[in-house]
């Protein structure tokens, strides 16, 4: 031990360094400015700087959007390993971190709530769970939101989040793109809206099924929502692609969306949308 430690050590005066492992500090990965946790999290993870829309996970879209006293929908059980599916890691394994790191059974949940006490159902996927990806239990959890809202005879809202198909179930994990379509047509026939908010990014099959099929098509602003990737296109077709025509804000002027809507106002937005839409009952 140096002489100047052994000095500080015998000196009571001189307080001991603290440290702590919470998280002050929030980095913007689009402008990369440095923001307080506290400010990202009560501007509901939008940049405060740019503007930039974060991703966020189930329990924080709940509690921006719906009333409070929202209801968790049970997550569906499901067989999780059908192909006994190994690649670097074993399927299994790989289910268990996303659980452990986001606290969710899979990667789409529903609540059973009311925004501006119009009643809905709401699902939201989490990108940090496996990337968002759609497998048996995505497919099931559809299934579920979609039937609980006939049951209760309100519209049904998804946020979307998605890489794709989940390759660990192969065949399995496309089967749910026909499923969640035939689920869609039963709400249609129970006269019931669907209505999709696309988020950051929307990808893959999801895209290619329920993602596009809503009868009202809302985005954040600026989200990736395509189906493949923008070299992948290019190298297929041979063309330089426009800037931004993945974006939502591309989208909208060309059409596959309805609007483009602020965090900050799309719990006030969908409650106008749904007041319009849902049938009502005769007086």
């Amino acid at each position: 031990m140096s002489w100047i430690n052994r000095v500080r050590n015998a000196l009571p005066f001189i307080p001991k360094k603290e440290t702590s492992t919470e998280t002050l500090w929030h980095k913007c990965p689009a402008c990369a400015e440095m923001i307080f946790i506290k400010e990202w999290e009560e501007n509901q993870s939008v940049c405060p700087r740019c503007d930039h829309h974060g991703r966020i996970g189930p329990m924080a879209r709940f509690e921006q959007i719906l009333d409070a006293g929202f209801i968790l929908l049970p997550t569906p059980q499901v067989k999780e390993d059908p192909l006994k599916f190994r690649d670097s890691k074993r399927y299994p394994d790989r289910i268990k971190a996303a659980r452990s790191a986001t606290g969710d059974q899979d990667a789409l949940i529903n609540a059973r709530g009311a925004i501006d006490d119009v009643p809905v159902v709401l699902g939201v996927q989490n990108f940090a769970f496996m990337g968002g990806s759609m497998g048996m239990g995505v497919g099931a959890a559809f299934i579920q939101g979609v039937n609980d809202a006939i049951a209760h005879k309100c519209p049904y809202v998804i946020f979307t989040a998605a890489g794709g198909a989940r390759m660990q179930e192969g065949i399995l994990s496309l089967m749910q793109m026909p499923r969640a379509t035939v689920a869609i047509q039963k709400l249609h026939a129970a006269c019931l809206p669907y209505i999709v908010v696309l988020t950051d990014p929307t990808t893959g099959g999801v895209t290619a099924s329920y993602a596009m099929l809503g009868d009202i098509q809302i985005a954040e602003p600026n989200a990736l929502i395509g189906f493949a990737g923008q070299r992948v296109i290019e190298n297929t077709i041979r063309e330089k692609l426009p800037e931004g025509f993945q974006r939502a804000e591309y989208l909208l002027d060309h059409g596959m969306l309805d609007m483009v809507v602020h965090r900050h106002a799309l719990r006030e937005k969908l409650a106008q949308v749904m007041d319009y839409l849902t049938p009502r009952a005769a007086a």
